[in-house]
């Protein structure tokens, strides 16, 4: 090489190194993520600023006057929220230190003996547990092969719930379907065969979200579906529109006077792969063993703690999430984050001293993901008081940047009252960007008060990934980002706060 090339080459390298110091063009920023790892004594990763364009230069609203006594709480809020590493503390010890939670399980159980001394260490008043019978549902051991037209093994999880297959397991030509019209068109063939329910979920979308509710149809019906026309197992392509072969689980419902036949979602990519031989009109068959047991019910329990009302403890603001969770990966997004926000909420408030006149109470459902007995057992237990119950909010769709909330009550025209007075609170939360309002949603767990009249109100966050890694093993604590958790947090104390404080009641004039 020549004098001047080797020049020209140490000139470009130069350029190329001052280049990346100063942060090449177009090229994303960190996420906190993929920061150094948490440390032992906080647990929680490296902050970095955030700028994700669902908060960052939104406009902002004044507030109307009936919360402009707010704004000075509301900042002391956000500041002490957004300002620690509480939550990610308390994430680091349920996710890390217990892991999954599947209702019935001893992880359960650890699960709610760490909520009850967590909120006791933090000075929350009324700690206590209120027992709850839930399903006890083991998966035991399982896994499927492809047979024909050629021998793979296919990774396979059982759905919630399912039953098992006979020890030797089941072997069946599979047939595809995608829409009901598919199913039917199938007729008598399904009988003694296996379905597979194919049907894609579509891509996140800004404004009309993943979509979830109804591609998850046919994993919660779809065995009911196919057992009704002599189905002897089903297979269901993993609910999610992003994949690296990961698998989904979650619930499965079965109809009383309907065959139980064993279920099981397989990856989308195997899912489309053997759609397409289908199409292409080859035989497909699968072998396919599961263990899966439903035992009789266990003892389980909901975990409450509150911050007493100075002046009228009787009314109640609810905030919560649900303990338990599928018993792959952490649970993290799904639904430690939701437990951890509602607890560090509290501890937050707490800690600034400001005692709303109301009740703020911390409600950690348990049996959310298989059964909601939680969530009943509590509307019931407490039916004397629910017309004292100002509002409820859940978080239950992970720890992502908070856009908002979510609104739904029973009686309309009250939630179109009540959705412009959430909105005007929300301007409270201009500077983090939460501040959007999605009427007819509120969550899971607080819907058996929703009967009640009880404004229900859900924890609304930028939820892109969400379903990328709901009810699979990937669910763990690496994924959650210790600023956007604390935002939320700071999302849930200032709307908690508020409804507890303000004179008024959502849905009335």
């Amino acid at each position: 090489m020549c004098r001047w090339n080797r020049c020209l080459v140490v000139l470009v390298w130069a350029a190329c190194g001052a280049l990346a110091a100063c942060g090449a063009p177009n090229k994303p920023a960190a996420s906190a993520q993929t920061g150094p790892a948490p440390t032992a004594r906080t647990g929680a990763a490296k902050r970095t600023k955030q700028t994700a364009p669902e908060w960052q230069n939104r406009a902002n609203r004044p507030v109307p006057a009936e919360f402009s006594g707010y704004v000075a709480a509301s900042k002391r809020i956000i500041k002490a929220a957004t300002g620690n590493d509480g939550a990610m503390v308390k994430m680091r010890q349920l996710c890390d230190g217990i892991g999954h939670r599947l209702s019935g399980s001893p992880a359960l159980n650890k699960a709610i003996a760490w909520a009850v001394a967590a909120m006791k260490a933090d000075g929350h008043e009324a700690v206590r547990t209120e027992k709850v019978m839930v399903p006890h549902w083991v998966r035991g051991e399982e896994s499927a092969e492809l047979v024909e037209p050629r021998p793979m093994k296919l990774p396979v999880l059982g759905l919630g719930n399912s039953v098992g297959t006979p020890p030797k397991g089941i072997q069946a030509e599979v047939l595809v379907a995608r829409t009901q019209a598919e199913l039917d068109a199938l007729g008598q063939r399904v009988k003694g065969r296996i379905v597979l329910f194919d049907n894609a979920m579509p891509d996140w979308h800004p404004e009309r979200g993943s979509g979830y509710g109804k591609t998850v149809h046919w994993r919660v019906n779809g065995p009911t579906k196919a057992g009704a026309m002599g189905a002897v197992a089903v297979l269901v392509r993993s609910v999610t529109a992003r994949s690296l072969r990961t698998l989904h689980t979650g619930a499965t419902r079965y109809a009383s006077d309907k065959p139980k036949i064993p279920a099981a979602a397989l990856t989308v990519e195997d899912s489309a792969m053997i759609a397409r031989m289908v199409a292409d009109g080859k035989r497909v068959v699968v072998r396919l063993k599961m263990a899966a047991k439903m035992h009789p019910d266990a003892p389980s329990a909901n975990v409450i703690g509150e911050l007493k009302g100075r002046e009228k403890p009787d009314e109640v603001v609810v905030i919560g999430g649900h303990l338990d969770s599928w018993d792959v990966g952490q649970g993290a997004h799904d639904d430690a984050t939701g437990c951890v926000i509602a607890m560090e909420a509290l501890t937050v408030l707490r800690k600034l001293n400001l005692r709303p006149r109301r009740t703020i109470r911390v409600v950690l459902w348990t049996n959310e993901e298989n059964g909601l007995r939680g969530g009943r057992a509590y509307a019931k237990d407490h039916a004397a008081e629910l017309p004292g119950h100002v509002a409820a909010i859940e978080s239950d769709s992970g720890g992502f940047a908070p856009v908002g909330l979510g609104l739904k009550m029973a009686d309309k025209a009250k939630e179109a009252i009540a959705a412009g007075q959430v909105e005007g609170m929300l301007t409270l939360l201009n500077n983090i960007g939460a501040t959007a309002v999605r009427r007819g949603w509120g969550g899971a767990d607080i819907s058996p008060m929703g009967p009640a009249g009880v404004p229900m109100l859900g924890l609304r966050v930028h939820g892109k990934h969400y379903f990328d890694i709901h009810h699979t093993p990937a669910d763990t604590l690496d994924k959650v980002d210790p600023d956007e958790l604390a935002r939320c947090v700071a999302t849930m104390a200032v709307s908690a706060y508020v409804l507890a404080e303000w004179p008024g009641r959502l849905g009335q004039k």
